[in-house]
């Protein structure tokens, strides 16, 4: 919380907002034998049982009862389709932008990333257990619609408050091959290089009696501790994070706002015992925890009284209410990213009849989907969201961008809070720092975007955020 001085008057005011909100969860648990083979080196392709239900979460969002809400659904997804799935997407979402009569830059939709839960990717039905995925997909776009109309439907006056916190979880995970130096970076836990530790935390409590509503948890780290080992549905570390909230705010639904994690992980990851997931959540659960305990009452800020003079002239700041802004605001567009010169669909079918080896051919099949979405232009257009809710900034797009691209945003934004949202929307893959385009890294052979897109992602975004930024309403805080 930055400190402000007017009129000789020292105070630390929280970021915050007063809105119409309103949320709701609806199970999105699959039955068992579904198609769930995230991993290429996966020996099954079935789903055997549940460790954790997982879910999607609706929060919406109005500054007066008769505008159109803004709407902000976190799901325990890896991503919404295929890669590139834009059909894919439109047919989950499609149907809850004409329920609730908004149009597409009013709803981000952010999958928590899990790499345990259904690829809910039509292209994959025939695939053993992917005959239950047209039924399932149907159920997402269900659950979705429901959870947002009794969102919306229940929505009351209430406040955000938003703190920072840090968590050590997220750990950086391009490692320089040690077997092979010098020629590869493989995606594991590197020591020798520091992650980004926010956690930045929003609290939504009831005018009416102070009580939470809902808490918002956004944090950057791939949920990639379950991995091929692992037979069961799971929202992996996100759903014991969620239990450590809940159970310390009266229940009130906790969202996961997965944050820009292109490189980014837990250091232990890639196991099949479900209690490395657990530990891990609490881990986070705990720090988001520590964030929200740091908050004053909602509609409170830190205010300098003078000095009492003791064995030491002492600084007295006590708390004082004040009313927060009222300003939300939107705006959606799309942004041309450059792509790099990729093979024909003929050519990758041809490649995918000839091969034998079950881990490269699914590396193959993604690409496929994805050469099939870019079609022939030089540059393919993604959608972003920028939104402000009072003293927040809150910027989403649909691929994996390194951290760098948060970190630029919160450095040029340092009297918001401000909340970055990879995986929102239909995903093509990553999106690196330029310097990354040099090396033999997973990251730059499976994305379609070429060196200057992060570049363009950034200055875009921040260009409609700083607009936001710029409004004035009596109180930006």
């Amino acid at each position: 919380m930055p400190l402000t001085k007017t009129k000789q008057k020292l105070e630390v005011i929280p970021p915050s907002a007063s809105a119409f909100v309103g949320v709701a969860r609806r199970d999105i648990t699959p039955p068992v034998g579904i198609y769930a083979r995230m991993w290429g080196a996966a020996k099954r392709d079935r789903s055997e049982g549940t460790h954790k239900p997982i879910s999607t979460t609706a929060l919406v969002i109005k500054r007066d009862k008769g505008e159109m809400p803004l709407v902000i659904v976190s799901i325990d997804l890896a991503l919404l389709g295929d890669l590139g799935g834009v059909t894919d997407e439109e047919f989950i979402i499609k149907p809850v932008l004409e329920s609730l009569g908004i149009d597409r830059r009013h709803i981000m939709v952010n999958c928590t990333h899990t790499h345990s839960a259904p690829w809910t990717a039509l292209s994959r039905s025939h695939l053993p257990g992917g005959d239950l995925l047209p039924a399932y997909q149907k159920h997402l776009g269900e659950a979705i619609r429901e959870a947002a109309r009794e969102a919306l439907s229940t929505a009351q006056r209430a406040t955000f408050t938003w703190a920072t916190g840090r968590c050590n979880l997220a750990a950086n995970r391009d490692l320089p091959d040690p077997d092979k130096p010098g020629k590869r970076i493989i995606c594991g836990y590197n020591p020798d290089k520091p992650a980004d530790d926010t956690v930045v935390v929003g609290r939504v409590t009831r005018d009416a009696d102070g009580s939470v509503l809902a808490t918002l948890v956004n944090y950057a780290c791939h949920p990639t501790t379950l991995a091929w080992d692992n037979k069961l549905i799971s929202p992996d570390f996100i759903g014991a994070m969620r239990d450590v909230i809940e159970a310390n705010t009266g229940d009130a639904p906790c969202l996961f706002l997965q944050g820009a994690s292109g490189e980014l992980a837990p250091a232990h990851d890639y196991v099949g015992d479900t209690a490395i997931a657990d530990k891990h959540g609490r881990q986070l659960g705990y720090a988001a925890m520590s964030a929200l305990e740091s908050m004053l009452p909602p509609r409170h800020k830190l205010t300098y009284r003078g000095v009492m003079e003791s064995g030491a002239p002492l600084a007295v700041w006590l708390p004082e209410r004040f009313e927060p802004s009222k300003l939300v605001a939107a705006v959606g567009f799309d942004i041309p990213l450059p792509i790099k010169k990729m093979p024909s669909v003929a050519r990758m079918e041809a490649d995918i009849a000839a091969c034998k080896d079950r881990t490269l051919r699914e590396r193959m099949f993604r690409k496929l989907q994805i050469v099939k979405t870019l079609g022939d232009s030089g540059t393919f257009a993604m959608p972003a969201w920028v939104w402000r809710l009072g003293g927040a900034i809150i910027v989403a797009h649909p691929n994996e961008a390194y951290s760098c691209f948060q970190q630029d945003l919160r450095a040029a934004l340092p009297d918001f809070a401000v909340v970055v949202m990879n995986v929102t929307g239909p995903e093509l893959g990553y999106i690196n720092p330029p310097e990354m385009f040099k090396e033999n890294i997973y990251q730059v052979w499976q994305t379609p975007f070429d060196k200057p897109a992060l570049g363009v992602l950034t200055k875009t975004c921040l260009s409609h955020a700083k607009k936001l930024a710029s409004i004035g309403d009596g109180n930006k805080r």
